[in-house]
């Protein structure tokens, strides 16, 4: 019994001590994260990122539970360089946190498990949403010029992007019937 109680107080200070797990996230080994934490899109923000965090990776990786493998860069919009995250989950880009002076400013979801908090994710169908896109919706900037961007009822932070199929001119919405059709690409959040 004695040697247990010293093999459990001298554990936690080995492995403290090992340089090779030094990178290892201990918290994820604690029982309540074992099955991951859900992470929400709200009026507030994604998870634990808002407007508030801090364009740093320890505060990007820490406001998303330490679920993605985090890659940073640096990009140019509309003349102006912003820098952002990509979260990828088995090397694929599942969220993009986008950043202006310091903060998180935006976020893109492209993560088919995260949800906002009325349970729209991606692939829900645009008719499970909206009626007709007049008065809801508009054309994607530059970015994204194939989609159609819509606004949340009631949120004035979110906003979901639709894709599908239409042969007719980018620069115009397709007709509901068409957009009947199209499912949830991304999720944004805007700050």
């Amino acid at each position: 019994m004695k040697s247990l109680r010293m093999m459990l107080l001298g554990v936690p200070l080995m492995i403290s001590g090992c340089s090779t797990l030094s990178s290892v996230q201990w918290s994820s080994a604690l029982p309540w994260n074992w099955f991951g934490s859900s992470i929400t899109v709200t009026n507030q923000g994604v998870g634990g990122l808002n407007a508030t965090t801090p364009m740093r990776e320890p505060a990007i990786n820490q406001g998303l539970n330490g679920q993605y493998t985090l890659r940073s860069g640096m990009k140019t919009e509309q003349g102006k360089v912003v820098p952002y995250f990509e979260a990828l989950k088995d090397r694929q880009v599942m969220l993009v946190i986008n950043g202006q002076n310091g903060t998180v400013s935006q976020i893109d979801v492209l993560d088919p498990e995260i949800k906002t908090d009325k349970g729209v994710k991606i692939g829900t169908p645009f008719t499970d949403l909206y009626d007709k896109a007049f008065g809801s919706c508009e054309r994607t900037a530059v970015a994204d010029p194939s989609g159609v961007i819509c606004k949340v009822p009631g949120s004035s932070h979110i906003s979901l992007v639709f894709s599908g199929e239409w042969s007719g001119p980018e620069t115009l919405i397709p007709p509901d019937e068409t957009l009947k059709k199209w499912t949830v690409s991304k999720i944004v959040w805007q700050q």
